[in-house]
């Protein structure tokens, strides 16, 4: 099926990179992912694995629907692609926020999962994270600031302007500076740009796309998922989401592998997370 085919069938773009068994690629719903940054990693695996690359409702490179992103949508969505795309089961490699979405449709279908990979997981958004959970109340206020019409593109044009997406590039997402080029954080700002952005970024950023509440929540779907589970982090992974990767990496039937990177490990490690899912693929 051409990548145009499954878009007008399934709604979100959706790329088609290599052949063989079935490998479903999910990245990262932030302000600045889109499936374009794990391209380079789907090539690293091309020769031996049909790359299923799909955005997120709400998320990528062309105008959002107006369709509210919430975590049942996201759910719907990754069952959706199961059920156009794969025939029987498939290995399923989820980046950074997805990380909840895929354990939970893996827990619920384990026969659709060959293996899982997660790469850079995280469960928690990005306010929540820093600043604590229990302000519930002040994250949906924020949400709803900048879903208003008027006061919610520019509250949201200030927080996604160039020298803040160049700062939060540099600060957690990438371990080296030198990697954080002009060209890139002009493609990261364009993300941003892109029709009604505004209302994903706004679910993200507050916790409104948390699939799961607290970690014991999220430990219970890892240790109910089909095992072996692959998981891949990054060596300058800041400390609160190292912490949650930790706390992932005891759990039986889970391997750890480290490489250079941050959160976005999979895209400025793209050759060594490959080689990783490459040797996990073939145990």
């Amino acid at each position: 099926m051409t990548t145009d085919a499954f878009a007008a069938r399934a709604g979100p773009a959706c790329d088609i990179i290599g052949a063989g068994a079935d490998l479903v690629m999910l990245p990262a719903p932030s302000s600045v992912s889109t499936r374009d940054e794990l391209h380079p990693l789907a090539r690293g695996l091309a020769d031996r694995s049909r790359c299923i690359v799909a955005d997120w409702p709400g998320f990528g490179d062309r105008d959002r629907p107006r369709t509210r992103p919430t975590p049942e949508l996201f759910h719907r969505h990754l069952h959706e692609v199961f059920e156009r795309e794969v025939d029987g089961a498939a290995t399923l490699l989820a980046c950074g926020h997805a990380a909840a979405y895929a354990l939970t449709f893996a827990a619920a279908a384990p026969e659709r999962i060959d293996k899982l990979v997660l790469v850079a997981p995280t469960w928690r958004g990005p306010l929540p994270t820093a600043m604590g959970a229990h302000r519930q109340a002040l994250w949906r206020r924020v949400r709803r600031l900048i879903e208003l019409p008027v006061v919610g593109p520019l509250v949201y044009r200030l927080n996604v302007s160039r020298p803040v997406v160049r700062h939060m590039l540099r600060e957690h997402v990438y371990a080296e500076a030198a990697f954080v080029t002009p060209e890139r954080v002009d493609a990261k700002t364009a993300v941003t740009r892109r029709r009604r952005a505004r209302f994903a970024t706004a679910a993200f950023v507050t916790g409104g796309l948390d699939a799961v509440g607290e970690r014991a929540a999220f430990l219970d779907l890892l240790a109910r998922a089909p095992k072996p589970i692959l998981l891949v982090r990054g060596d300058a992974t800041p400390r609160k989401s190292a912490a949650e990767m930790a706390a992932m990496s005891d759990t039986p039937g889970v391997e750890e592998v480290t490489v250079k990177g941050a959160l976005g490990a999979f895209e400025e490690s793209a050759g060594d997370v490959a080689s990783a899912v490459r040797r996990f693929l073939g145990a």
